[in-house]
């Protein structure tokens, strides 16, 4: 392991600095990047928001690779109910498929990463995000909202950084001795939680290139999915998800317990290419099995228990909230407004969902709720007392009136009689 010099001053004053790191290729290389760029000492912060085998060895690693000290945080429990809940309950989904799992990780990790900087009396904060990606922005951002007064390194960004491809990172890491799981014949950029694993990168950055087998790798393919399907039962109270199949389980038991059914079954696939932030197409492949089965049960419930108007309304503020997420605004003040007119939307949305999953697929399978709107004698096909028909003619007349004003106004009935002279 190559050795900072000693008396090599520190870059800009900084004499130490907590590193966003999560054990992976990017970060794992930067460790070492730090010390001999900037000849300060590095503290290493890592978030387990249960990406599991990535986290193992990991402060070993980063005490091999220099770090002063290293924190690793179990945040499991806050991601799910102060993060995933709120953005479950909001339904926010970016671009009609992306279930923002590694947008609404950045900003706690980065929350806490601050949280050890101040512990630590750090006067600057790094992290390993790309200077064409979001994450800088949801990283830095956070900085600016909870830390304004601490300097940020950010190595991608810095003129002396020549690491530009995973290529050479992984490069980089056999020389400085620094172990690595990645390989050059799977080099994907990879980034998991309890919510999804994404993929982007290799042969994922040409559209017309289908997905192999080998990229899905906490979920089945439909192919290898099961031919039976299976049932699974979802129960919310105000929107919040209590129990699977009538037990009740904390929030990061019900993430592990639908992410093995989900996943087993090939359900929560995404594949699109999407508008980043700073304006840059991108193509990811995602794997959301529980988050995907959680979205279909919990827009299920809110079918027969919001009324029609504030249903139509809390889509239009889902879009707003989906793009705080997805820009890594979950600090602004917006976010919090909007979290409340959230709440209570979901006062009624309790009761139980229930899905069939098979071969990548979430059909509905039954709702109720105490507090369902559904009147099944209303919606009958056959007429009865609670609904009277001649009620609408009025109704279309005085709804449509505006329509045949302008429709007059333009003849269309006059020049309808001249055609026919």
């Amino acid at each position: 392991m190559a050795k900072s010099k000693s008396d090599k001053p520190a870059a800009a004053g900084i004499k130490k600095a907590v590193l966003a790191y999560s054990g992976g290729l990017d970060t794992s290389v930067i460790l070492p990047w730090l010390r001999e760029n900037y000849g300060c000492e590095v503290i290493c912060y890592a978030a387990d928001l249960g990406q599991g085998v990535e986290l193992e060895g990991v402060r070993e690693k980063a005490k091999l690779c220099g770090a002063k000290a290293i924190v690793v945080e179990d945040l499991r429990k806050t991601f799910v109910e102060d993060y995933l809940w709120r953005m479950l309950k909001a339904g926010a989904v970016y671009e009609h498929e992306y279930l923002l799992g590694t947008s609404i990780a950045r900003p706690l990790i980065a929350a806490r990463q601050v949280a050890a900087a101040r512990q630590f009396g750090a006067d600057a904060l790094a992290h390993g995000a790309t200077g064409k990606g979001n994450d800088q922005v949801r990283f830095e951002l956070t900085y600016q909202a909870l830390a304004p007064d601490l300097k940020v390194i950010v190595p991608w960004r810095d003129p002396r950084w020549t690491l530009t491809s995973r290529e050479a990172a992984i490069d980089y890491a056999k020389v400085h001795n620094v172990p690595i799981r990645q390989t050059k014949k799977r080099i994907y950029s990879e980034d998991g939680n309890l919510w999804h694993l994404s993929h982007e990168g290799a042969e994922l950055e040409d559209p017309w290139n289908e997905p192999k087998d080998q990229v899905f790798t906490i979920s089945s393919t439909i192919e290898k999915a099961p031919a039976k399907a299976a049932y699974v039962a979802i129960e919310f109270v105000r929107g919040v998800p209590v129990a699977v199949d009538g037990k009740k389980l904390d929030g990061v038991a019900i993430m592990q317990k639908l992410n093995a059914l989900g996943g087993k079954h090939g359900v929560g696939h995404a594949d699109m290419v999407e508008n980043r932030l700073v304006g840059i197409k991108s193509r990811g492949v995602y794997e959301t099995p529980g988050g995907a089965i959680l979205y279909k049960a919990h827009r299920m419930l809110e079918s027969i228990c919001l009324e029609r108007d504030m249903m139509h309304y809390k889509q239009q503020v889902a879009l707003r909230y989906t793009e705080l997420v997805y820009y890594g605004q979950w600090f602004h003040p917006l976010r919090e407004a909007l979290d409340a007119f959230i709440d209570k939307t979901q006062q009624t949305v309790t009761g139980t969902a229930r899905v069939k999953l098979y071969k990548g697929s979430i059909v509905p399978a039954g709702v109720k709720s105490p507090h369902s709107l559904y009147s099944e004698g209303l919606a009958s096909f056959t007429m009865g007392q609670e609904y009277n028909p001649a009620d609408a003619g009025g109704f279309i007349r005085c709804f449509g009136l505006p329509m045949k004003v302008y429709a007059q106004a333009q003849g269309v009935g006059k020049k309808a009689k001249k055609a026919k002279k």
